[in-house]
């Protein structure tokens, strides 16, 4: 049985932001092999496993989640410090004393400076620091930055992930590589009895930037249908009651016009068959997820969105509930199960 926690602490100890996805993508692939017929990297860095079910013309179900995490790179150095923007969305209040991972060969430990308060003007200590005026701190002179760092250089938040109680982890990239794994035993769950579909499941690329992954792996699988899993906002005590999910409640079943309906209505029905918690989250437009573009893929493609409850999203400490992957894998499982028997038409 796949050690899900195991799994992701290997995983989210990748370094791997949008666009130098390599060390995650071979990570991925290797938890895939043992799982599927083949496992392949495409051109822009998918990893790409598929297992045949050996019926003719079978349908092709695609299970996805994303492989890369937010990051910075580096535009300048001065003084030996480096400046830096952003890649994907990173909250630049969080910023100021963090450590990093800066992605020179070999990597290189860097801060992220700070005024300390006693120099903070009063107004000041009340504001973010924008991005452009933030430097990070490599404990080199320019000339020894300059040898070290090349401009263009990526770097990440420090660390993995651990425990956090008894079934929580915390860490970073738990967005969305926690999904990976999720699908990792998603599948393994569908080794127990045969599908009458051929299953792909997809580490996708460069989903915190262009979704660019999901676009091309969609239009080369050429799907019947697809489920893209990612993680939503975990409840906290200062949360938007209406917007955020309790971790231990289940998965989370998107509702939108960017799921297929009968998706939906399966999606929910295998979840009450199975007896298993689970939430609905309304999504009324696009749902910042790989299902939005791999829903308009060719001519077009049946879709569902399934996320796992994460707190603290976008940040090294995010948070989750080991309970809702195991969850979020049963129901994917009995969703493919018999898919190509019980299908329905698009309305």
């Amino acid at each position: 049985m796949l050690d899900m926690r195991h799994a992701l602490e290997y995983l989210s100890a990748q370094t791997a932001p949008s666009g130098f996805e390599g060390p995650a993508a071979q990570a991925a692939a290797e938890l895939l092999r043992p799982l599927m017929d083949e496992v392949s990297i495409d051109r822009s860095g998918n990893v790409i496993g598929v297992r045949r079910c050996g019926k003719p013309d079978a349908g092709r179900l695609l299970l996805d989640a994303h492989i890369d995490e937010i990051g910075l790179i580096t535009v300048g150095i001065e003084d030996g410090f480096l400046r830096f923007r952003t890649i994907g969305g990173v909250d630049p209040r969080m910023l100021p004393n963090r450590e990093l991972t800066v992605l020179t060969d070999p990597p290189i430990f860097g801060v992220v400076a700070c005024l300390p308060p006693h120099v903070l003007k009063p107004e000041d200590s009340k504001n973010s620091i924008p991005v452009p005026e933030l430097m990070v701190d490599v404990g080199m002179d320019q000339e020894q930055a300059e040898r070290a760092v090349p401009i263009g250089t990526p770097m990440v938040f420090r660390g993995g992930c651990g425990p956090l109680g008894e079934r929580q982890l915390c860490g970073k990239s738990l967005d969305d590589r926690s999904c990976f794994v999720t699908l990792l035993r998603a599948a393994e769950l569908m080794g127990e009895a045969p599908l009458d579909v051929d299953l792909y499941v997809v580490g996708s690329v460069s989903e915190e930037f262009t979704a660019v992954g999901a676009k091309t792996a969609a239009f080369t699988i050429d799907p019947d249908w697809c489920v893209a899993v990612d993680v939503t906002h975990g409840a906290t005590p200062d949360g938007q009651k209406d917007r955020t999910f309790p971790l231990g409640g289940g998965p989370v079943i998107g509702v939108g016009p960017n799921m297929t309906r009968w998706m939906t209505r399966r999606m929910t029905k295998k979840a009450q068959e199975l007896e298993l918690d689970y939430q609905l989250e309304v999504m009324a437009g696009h749902t910042g997820t790989n299902g939005w573009p791999m829903q308009v893929s060719r001519e077009g493609i049946a879709t569902s969105v399934v996320s796992v409850p994460l707190k603290y999203m976008h940040s090294p400490i995010e948070v989750l509930d080991l309970d809702d992957m195991e969850h979020t894998a049963r129901l994917l499982a009995a969703f493919a199960r018999n898919l190509g028997k019980e299908a329905e038409t698009p309305c």
